[in-house]
């Protein structure tokens, strides 16, 4: 979160309307759950108070040692595509967001999630939970080590496929600025088929979901490696689901 200073310290940016176009529709009637679930009226905008700023933390406790390493959380390793998944987040101004705590979840290599309600007919991998955490340093990096999800069939229309993708939860100073987006792979032909991706129409913006090949962080013989970061405000900011 931005902060601006006075002669007393630093205090709370006030918040600013994102960029037209650059963040999901809340109705889009391609993606069809929008369509019961969008507000019938328009948002009203509440002011910040010192609920949003100062309310308890959450699950920002001691990091596991494999919380960031979804390789190594079971007896052995998991099916599919290692990958290195690394970042930055920053603010408005290009400042580094550190102690934010960054949770990921994904599905497994062959596209189903580790949940009781995806009965989709894919293995589960007995070796992988998708699940995994971590907090950006004093620069705002982040590291996590996972493997590629799968694209999975999703019922939205026919013969519907959800790109690979991850999703990425962030935590302010309290549970009420958590943050959701979804972090997509080059080249990947089903972008453009997915309304979930297409539900943004900027184009540019549509363009900060998908990471990058990173091969300066690729560990021969191991690991591809992606690079994604995520802007919480401003011109260039990720789209994000508050």
């Amino acid at each position: 979160m931005s902060k601006i200073q006075n002669a007393t310290g630093p205090l709370i940016a006030p918040y600013r309307r994102p960029q037209p176009g650059s963040q999901p529709e809340l109705l889009h009637e391609p993606y069809r759950s929008t369509i019961r679930r969008a507000p019938s009226k328009p948002p009203i905008l509440l002011p910040h108070t010192l609920s949003e700023v100062t309310g308890p933390l959450h699950g920002h406790e001691e990091i596991g040692e494999t919380d960031n390493d979804l390789t190594r959380q079971h007896a052995g390793e998991p099916l599919g595509e290692r990958v290195i998944l690394s970042g930055r987040v920053l603010d408005g101004d290009g400042h580094p967001v550190p102690h934010t705590l960054i949770e990921i979840w994904q599905a497994n290599a062959a596209g189903r999630y580790f949940h009781q309600r995806d009965q989709h007919p894919a293995p589960l991998d007995p070796n992988f939970s998708g699940a995994g955490r971590t907090l950006s340093d004093a620069n705002g990096g982040y590291r996590f080590v996972t493997v590629k999800p799968g694209a999975y069939p999703w019922r939205n229309h026919y013969n519907a496929w959800r790109p690979a993708h991850i999703h990425i939860s962030l935590f302010g100073p309290a549970f009420a600025t958590r943050l959701v987006t979804q972090m997509y792979f080059p080249g990947d032909p089903l972008l453009a088929l997915d309304p979930i991706f297409q539900s943004i129409r900027d184009e540019r913006a549509r363009e900060r979901l998908i990471s990058r090949l990173d091969m300066e962080t690729a560990q021969p013989e191991w690991a591809l490696a992606y690079r994604f970061d995520i802007v919480l405000r401003g011109r260039d900011a990720t789209p994000l689901e508050a």
